[in-house]
């Protein structure tokens, strides 16, 4: 039994060390888009009977997963258990990014280096933090599959969140804002993971 015990601690181990290895495809951009917005309101709608969302504009975004963080407690886990950060532009290719270190916590980004591969302001302005909302159970599934360096496509709506006692939660409408406030909240209604062959085959065209 001891001996079975130990290869079931292997198996899961070499199962974490592999799944938690990122996504390569080598040297070039492979979301070389910005990420589109057209504002404007639309209706408010409940969600989770808790919650009122109201849709600020439009959101359409194709870009790689440079780190993902699940969050557990809290309010607004409850609404985005998982945030991405994403890279688009020079931030989705892998000679840019092999000399960036980025980490997530308390729902911001972070990145750090010895040597800017490309300057600050393009790493600032093609990366962000987002706080997914996923309108659906099949939909949270798949983003919680997303791994780092996946190539992801989604789009719906960036919102405003409002609950009881007066407690709202709402993110940038820009991609060129930093600091407090410039993360953006997404409430998912479309979530693509795209296959490493077919973008190994679009960096080849």
């Amino acid at each position: 039994m001891k001996i079975i015990f130990w290869i079931g601690i292997i198996v899961l181990g070499l199962w974490f060390y592999y799944d938690s290895q990122p996504i390569v495809y080598g040297h070039g951009q492979i979301a070389p888009e910005t990420p589109k917005q057209v504002l404007g309101s639309k209706k408010t709608f409940k969600y989770k009977d808790d919650y009122e969302v109201l849709p600020l504009a439009t959101f359409d975004i194709t870009a790689r997963v440079l780190s993902r963080k699940r969050y557990w407690t809290g309010r607004d886990s409850e609404l985005a258990p998982v945030d991405f950060a994403l890279g688009w532009g020079p931030m989705s290719d892998e000679k840019v990014l092999d000399k960036l270190k980025i980490s997530q916590r308390n729902r911001w980004f972070y990145w750090k280096c010895k040597e800017l591969p490309i300057p600050q302001k393009q790493i600032m302005h093609n990366s962000a933090n987002m706080h997914l909302i996923p309108a659906t159970d099949e939909i949270e599934s798949r983003i919680k599959d997303a791994k780092k360096g996946n190539l992801v496509k989604f789009s719906g709506y960036l919102v405003r969140v409002e609950a009881d006692k007066g407690w709202y939660w709402q993110g940038s409408l820009s991609r060129t804002d930093t600091g407090d406030g410039a993360c953006e909240v997404v409430f998912v209604k479309e979530f693509e993971i795209i296959d490493k062959e077919e973008v190994l085959k679009r960096m080849k065209k």
